[in-house]
């Protein structure tokens, strides 16, 4: 991969005290397995694949495993409707109603994509629209979200992160202002993986990755199942090979997640193939949610007794944010370092005054709490090899 800036240093001691911390926790039973790159001004200084793919596996993670995103797919979808804006097929104040018109009703009907991308739709944090449900489908589970799910606060009032309504309504509104009038996996496809090169990547599990891929591993105790038109188990969703979850049904190597990061960390560009403009990057890595607690997140950090902190939700994107309280993205990385998770297992981030881009994708999935003291501890050890 090219790239205009001249690199800086990267220091290779604390890149490998890395890659030794991962191990050890691999070793210890924190989690089984981890692909990581850590790069600076697009030069990468650690790739590795370590542990095993599961729990009753002793199957290597490789440098080309599929893993499934989970919730780093919203960043797929949010880059699309950002994307989508600049070519003006939506705005962010256009209403959801506006294009579902089905999706009616006080006070949802009144909820704007800025609302969406920034967590603020006032409906409720749900993980399926109907109970026992199957997930895979996107036309029954945006007819579900219309008959089943209603607001519970004012648009724009609280931050309640959405696990997937929100998103859901985002792949929608870009298959319905689609000119070519494709679907949403068709649209990722040609918009965003092919102009990049990610071609290991895909919504679905596409046939020539079925192989390499690695089924996320959840506990019986998370949240929420995820359950596929072709009855493969709990969360057979995950292992459709046609599946459009725009919320968490994206699937990548590290090596492609890499590439996408690298893309917002050049402003938008990689190799020629421009998918964002620098000023919209600028735009949606500032902080549109004030003070606002995540109130999903506020919960479950005072179980553990954390005291609540800001949001810092952009349009799309999660922010380190000004104050330095517990992150997933570190204490040691600049404010405007922005990225996003997935539930317990996936994580990438930019910080664009050091020009570190690192990407983490992990199995299994993890306590929300582990995983954030988790990846806080690698993200810190990871931008302290910067000088």
């Amino acid at each position: 991969m090219s790239d205009i800036i001249v690199p800086r240093g990267l220091d290779a001691a604390r890149l490998q005290h890395l890659k030794a911390t991962i191990e050890a926790d691999i070793a210890s039973g924190r989690y089984h397995g981890a692909g990581i790159i850590v790069a600076r001004d697009g030069r990468i200084g650690l790739h590795e694949a370590l542990g095993r793919v599961r729990s009753t596996s002793q199957n290597p993670v490789r440098k080309d495993s599929v893993f499934s995103l989970l919730s780093v797919t919203k960043a797929i979808t949010n880059v699309l409707v950002l994307r989508a804006i600049e070519r003006g097929e939506l705005g962010l104040f256009t209403k959801v109603s506006s294009l579902i018109p089905e999706f009616k009703g006080k006070p949802r009907d009144e909820i704007t994509v800025e609302n969406l991308l920034t967590h603020r739709s006032g409906l409720p944090c749900v993980y399926t629209p109907r109970p026992g449900m199957y997930l895979d489908r996107l036309d029954e589970i945006i007819s579900a979200i219309c008959s089943s799910v209603h607001g519970i606060d004012e648009p724009g009032t609280r931050v309640n992160y959405s696990p997937m309504v929100g998103h859901a309504l985002l792949g929608e509104m870009l298959r319905r202002t689609d000119p070519a009038k494709r679907s949403y996996r068709k649209i990722v496809e040609d918009e965003l993986f092919k102009p990049l090169g990610m071609k290991d990547s895909a919504i679905g599990v596409r046939a020539d990755l079925k192989s390499r891929h690695i089924p996320p591993e959840i506990p019986p105790e998370f949240a929420a199942v995820h359950p596929g038109s072709s009855n493969l188990g709990t969360h057979g969703a995950f292992e459709e090979e046609h599946s459009e979850m725009p919320w968490v049904g994206g699937f990548a190597t590290v090596g492609d997640m890499h590439r996408f990061a690298e893309m917002l960390r050049r402003g938008g560009e990689v190799d020629g193939a421009r998918i964002l403009s620098p000023r919209m990057i600028d735009v949606a890595t500032q902080n549109r949610t004030g003070d606002l607690p995540n109130e999903l997140f506020k919960a479950r950090g005072l179980s553990r007794g954390w005291r609540p902190t800001p949001a810092y939700i952009g349009l799309g994107f999660q922010l380190r944010g000004e104050e330095l309280s517990r992150s997933i993205f570190g204490t040691l990385t600049s404010p405007r370092t922005f990225g996003n998770q997935g539930a317990g297992s996936t994580l990438y981030w930019v910080d664009p005054e050091l020009g570190v881009t690192f990407v983490c994708l992990t199995v299994p999935v993890l306590d929300d709490g582990d995983n954030i003291e988790r990846f806080q501890r690698l993200s810190d050890i990871a931008v302290s090899a910067a000088f």
